[in-house]
This record gives C-alpha cells, structure tokens and sequence, in this order.
C-alpha cells in the first residue's frame, strides 16, 4: 500500500473549524483522532490531528511496517492547522503515531495522537485505534443525580491511588478496573461514602507522578484494562448509589518527547514564553491558555469524562498555579499582566469557560478546585466574577488543624484560635475539608503519626479530628488508608495495610469512619447547610484552659440540631455546665470515646436534660460528663421556649376630692 491509499475524507464542517478557532469546539474528541468507520463499503479509520506548522504528515504503525513514506495525511485547504485522511485496513487495536516533518526541516517527530481513546501500557507509546462500545447501566443514577450531587447533600469522599489500594497476592499486580468494580464498590458500601474520587487516571509514562504527568488526556490508562473496563467500573459505582470524581491535570504536561511538548517543531500546546511555559516545580510544560485552539483541546477533554465516562466531578489540581505568572517564581522569572498584575489572565478566563461550559451541558455535575491560595471567589458564578468552581480545598483549615493536633496536650491552651479560626472565613467559598494523598508523603508521617501522645493517645486524638472534621461546616475527603490509620507513609508502589484491620485499635478507628459517614448521611443537620452560616452556631468557643469547643449544626427543619462537644486533651469532666436557650432534652447520637472504637468507655449519659439555670448568658443549663480526647454529639428531641411572663397592670384608684 502507497501515500495514494489515503482518501481525501473529512468530518468536519465549516462550523467546526469555526468553533475550533474561536476556542468553542467543546466536542472536538468526535473529530479529532482516530474514528474506525466505514468508506463507500470499505473498512478502515479516519486520522485527524492539529499540526499547524507540520511541512508533512503521516501516519505510521504495524499495518505499514512503520514506514512513513505511506499514508500522508492532507492538510486542509482552510489554513486551520488540521491533518486528515481516510487510511482503508486499519482496525480496532491498531498501534500508530503520527510522524511530523516540521516545515523548519527540524527533527522528525514520532508522536503519539493527543486525542486517542486508548494507549499502549507503559513504557510503550504508541496509540492504539479504539472503537468505544459500552452499554450503560445507570440511567437512575444519572436521573437522580442532580439531587444527589447538589450542594445541600452529604458528600464524603474517598480519595485513592488505583495501582495501590490493593494487590493481587499470587501475581503481585494491581487490581483491574473489572476486579475493582467488586472489591472497591463492597468498601465503600460497608464503610459508607458517598464518592470516590480518583487520582489521575488518564494515560501518564512516569509512575511516581500518581497520574499527575498526563501525556494522553482522552485515553484512560491501560495499566489496569480497556477503557470498557473503567466505565464497567464506574457504572458498578453508580448503580451502588456511589458518584466518581476524577482529578483532572489542565495545569501543566510533561515534556516527553513521544507527547504534547514541541509537538510539531513548535509550541503547540505548551506557551512559547518559558515564564508562563515552563512549571519550575516539575520540570513540565504549561498549556497556552490563551491560544483558542487549545481552549477547545481541554475543554473537550473535560466533556469527554463527562459525557463518555459519566463521571459526576472533576477535581482541577494545580489550580493556584494555573491562576498565578509568578507561582513558584522569583523575581525577574515572570512577566506581569497588561494590568500591572500577577494573575494570568488567559488562564482566568480559560477557566472561567470551563465551569460555564460543563455546568451548562452536565446537569449535576461538580468542579472542585484544589487551589491553596486566598484567591478570591474561586467558587462563585462566573457572573458574579467568579472562576465559577462548585468547590475548592480548605487548605488552611487542614493544615490548622493538623498543626493543633500534633501539638502537646499541655500546650494546645495557647492555641485554641487555631482550631476555632476557620470559621471566620469558613463561608467565604463552598469549602471541601481534604485530608489528602499529598499529607500522608515525603516524610509528613501518616496521620496516626501526626498524632501526639502515647498509642492510645494517639488513636483517640484521630478519632477526635475526623469526628471535629465530619461536624465542621464543609464536604469532607480522606485519602485511602487513613481510615485504618497505619503508621507507615503512603507508598505508591505498594497496597494499603489491609491486615491492620485485625487490630482492635485500627479496626476501632475504621469503625469511627464507619459510623461518621453514617452519621454524616443521616443527620441532615451535620450536612444541608455545607456552606451556609445559617447551620452552624458557636456555644462555647472560649475555654481554652480545657482545649474544649462546643458548637451546633442546624438544617432547614426547625429544631433539628446537633450539639457537638470537643475535648481536644487528655482531662474528662464530670458535670460539665453548657448553656442553651430553652428547656431542652437531648439524645447521644455519637461517642468517639465508645469502647467499640477502642475508646476508654467513659460514662456519659445517654440522655440528658436542661436545668432552669443561668449560664454563659443562657437561661437554661446543661450538665454533662465528657470524656477524655472525644468529640461526642447529641441530638436535640425536645424544645420548649419560655413563655414570656405576663404582666398586669392593675388601674390605680383615683380619688377626687371634694
């Protein structure tokens, strides 16, 4: 077969290309890539690819040995930059590339197509010609989901590492995406989370980056299967009540050679200027956000999870750096704005497009930001001035609270405001509390590990900060393991500590998570308002001196309240006084301190009910007994206000004298 086997062959119309120029071709993965078809009777595959400064281009693979003199795509007469062809033979599961003669005459690229649904596993580079055939099973999820997925639900998400969570024993591989959809589905459902967001799953050379190093962005990674395998996965998921947020990598891609980087002998995708180009923390490249053509390539990328993956979130990594021209810049490494400024403005609108765009077409959907600067309104409407995200990461409520957990108990008295200022800001944006993968690496320790104190010590201060976590206003996410608590940092190249959950102390801790995410889905008190200030009441922040807080959650229905009472140290009390409105009876619904979760088993009254006594400036008291290093919540069942006294005024008698 010859360069003359190619046809001349287009599925694009003038309305496309349109699109595609102005950065609003939101579904150009229909398009762009490979797309098995059929000619005028003959079988074969359609190739389209952006190469705007390619002099010539071919494509290569098995079905020609490889030899780039033969089927030479054609460039399209309307300067837009796009290569196609028809080339008859080639079939579902081919390997090819496209090799790239840049107009310079500069080296010849080998390079993998950008927009192809499948890649070979790793360290192989070639892309693979992929017929996606799926049926889906989960209309009902998908109908209900803008209920489920809304703001005002309970969102406890399970963060995970898919080549780690769990091993084969007899082949010491990773699970794939069809074994997973039993072991990882059955977990979730016993311990009682709502989502499971995974880290990247797109396809990535470098294993050590978890995923975070895409090189091809609309191919899930054949590490653990076909792509058929992951949405059997994720429809398993769905049909178990469970939604899947993905982390999405726009920020930055990796410079190997076969990729993205230089990919026609020019900057295509990665801006030319290495200031706004060129990520110094990881040795990558920066996507040109400005450049329209690109625009469309991510946004794509994100309709392509979306609409063919059904996924319910994507979780947008980097975004601070994304947002920023001197993100981990010194002085002199970058270039202000036209404003004087030091945000990206290309990137701000890019951005910006994004959550219009998906929050417009995927009803239900959420983008969460992980952004860990004070950027404002990153989770306000776009036309309100926002980046427009449904959430973003409380960054500073997580590394408060650690900082305040790791401390000694003898000392956490001079720092009570670190553990009670995240309420000031805490409705400033729709907060997520993340206790993540990037907490548990590079020598931060675990976080039982974090904890202070001797063993027992250390488990129930855990169990304390996930019980404070679950009753603090904000959506919550905790990275895999960290509901066993092992003592041993995250290790990508292993699996999780499975036989800790022999232990009582581990299992006890597992139990808490359990019952939280429980707890969590059940009492609508602890969740309705996420990110309102209307849910949430100070009782007692003020007393240091025993490291406790108390504090109430409240939903849209009247006298649905939860009181949380937090003993950050090591001291019970007995006949703590607390002061409330009204008459009130209150029910124990939470103990982190039960002997189930390898607690002390502190007496406490499952009970308790309210004196006619002035306390804190409150008519009413409540006198309870709290145990050492617990939160423990009750549940309000009964409220009866004062009745106001009534006053009568008697008529004074009047005399008239004569």
């Amino acid at each position: 077969m010859n360069d003359t086997n190619v046809q001349v062959h287009s599925l694009f119309t003038e309305f496309d290309i349109s699109l595609f120029k102005t950065g609003k071709h939101y579904h150009l993965y229909q398009k762009m890539g490979s797309h098995l078809m059929t000619l005028d009777g003959v079988e074969g595959c359609y190739f389209a690819v952006y190469a705007p400064n390619a002099d010539k281009l071919s494509v290569v693979g098995d079905f020609n040995q490889w030899n780039g003199e033969k089927y030479m795509l054609y460039a399209r007469w309307d300067g837009s930059g796009i290569w196609e062809g028809f080339i008859p033979g080639v079939t579902h599961g081919m390997v090819y590339k496209y090799k790239i003669i840049p107009r310079n005459y500069g080296r010849i690229r080998m390079k993998a197509d950008p927009y192809a649904f499948k890649a070979e596993k790793p360290p192989l580079s070639g892309s693979i010609a992929w017929d996606i055939n799926y049926d889906w099973n989960d209309k009902e999820w998908m109908q209900e989901r803008i209920i489920k997925n809304g703001h005002n639900q309970p969102h406890s998400v399970y963060e995970m590492h898919f080549g780690s969570w769990k091993r084969t024993a007899e082949e010491n591989r990773s699970l794939t995406y069809e074994e997973m959809s039993v072991e990882l589905v059955n977990y979730l459902t016993e311990i009682g989370y709502t989502h499971v967001e995974f880290l990247p799953l797109a396809e990535h050379p470098y294993e050590p980056s978890w995923g975070y190093q895409v090189t091809g962005y609309f191919a899930a990674t054949s590490r653990f299967g076909d792509p058929e395998g992951l949405m059997f996965l994720i429809d398993s998921l769905h049909q178990a009540g469970i939604g899947v947020i993905m982390d999405w990598v726009p920020a930055h891609f990796p410079s190997d050679d076969f990729a993205l980087a230089t990919f026609d002998g020019s900057c295509v995708f990665e801006h030319p200027d290495k200031r706004k180009g060129y990520h110094p923390d990881w040795n990558t490249l920066i996507f040109n956000f400005g450049r329209p053509e690109i625009k469309s390539f991510l946004i794509s990328n994100a309709f392509f999870w979306l609409e063919r993956y059904h996924i319910d979130g994507l979780r947008v990594d980097a975004v601070s750096s994304i947002a920023y021209l001197d993100y981990s810049r010194n002085e002199g490494e970058w270039e202000p704005n036209q404003y004087g400024g030091r945000e990206n403005l290309d990137a701000i609108v890019f951005l910006q497009e994004f959550n219009t765009a998906v929050y417009g077409s995927f009803p239900g959907i959420q983008t969460i930001a992980e952004e860990s600067t004070s950027y404002p309104m990153v989770s306000r409407p776009v036309f309100q001035g926002g980046l427009g995200f449904g959430m973003k990461w409380m960054m500073g409520w997580m590394h408060d609270t650690i900082d305040y957990f790791k401390r000694e108990f003898v000392y956490r008295k001079f720092h009570q405001n670190d553990i009670t200022f995240s309420i000031v800001y805490a409705f400033s944006e729709n907060f997520m509390l993340a206790l993540s993968h990037d907490e548990v690496v590079h020598g931060k320790a675990s976080m039982i590990g974090k904890m202070s104190g001797d063993e027992w010590q250390k488990f129930a201060n855990l169990r304390a900060f996930y019980a404070y976590m679950f009753s603090h206003p904000g959506t919550k996410l905790l990275f895999m393991g960290n509901d066993m608590a092992p003592y041993t940092e995250w290790n990508f190249k292993g699996q999780l500590e499975w036989n800790l959950l022999e232990f009582p102390s581990h299992k006890g801790l597992n139990n808490t998570v359990k019952d939280l995410n429980k707890l969590y889905k059940t009492e609508k008190a602890l969740y309705h308002f996420n990110f309102s200030p209307e849910g949430f009441e100070w009782i007692d922040a003020g007393d240091r001196n025993n490291s406790i807080l108390i504090y109430q959650r409240k939903s849209d229905m009247k006298n649905d309240v939860v009181m949380v009472i937090c003993n950050l140290n090591i001291t019970p009390h007995v006949d703590y006084k607390i002061g409330v409105y009204a008459k009130q009876t209150w029910s124990l619904i939470f103990n982190s301190d039960d002997k189930s979760y390898w607690g002390s088993g502190y007496e406490i009254a499952a009970k308790v009910s309210t004196k006619k006594e002035v306390w804190n400036g409150r008519n009413h008291m409540l006198e309870i007994n709290i145990p050492p290093l617990s939160v423990i919540m009750y549940k309000l069942i009964s409220s009866v206000e004062d009745k106001p006294k009534k006053v009568t005024v008697k008529p004074k008698k009047v005399v008239v004298k004569k």
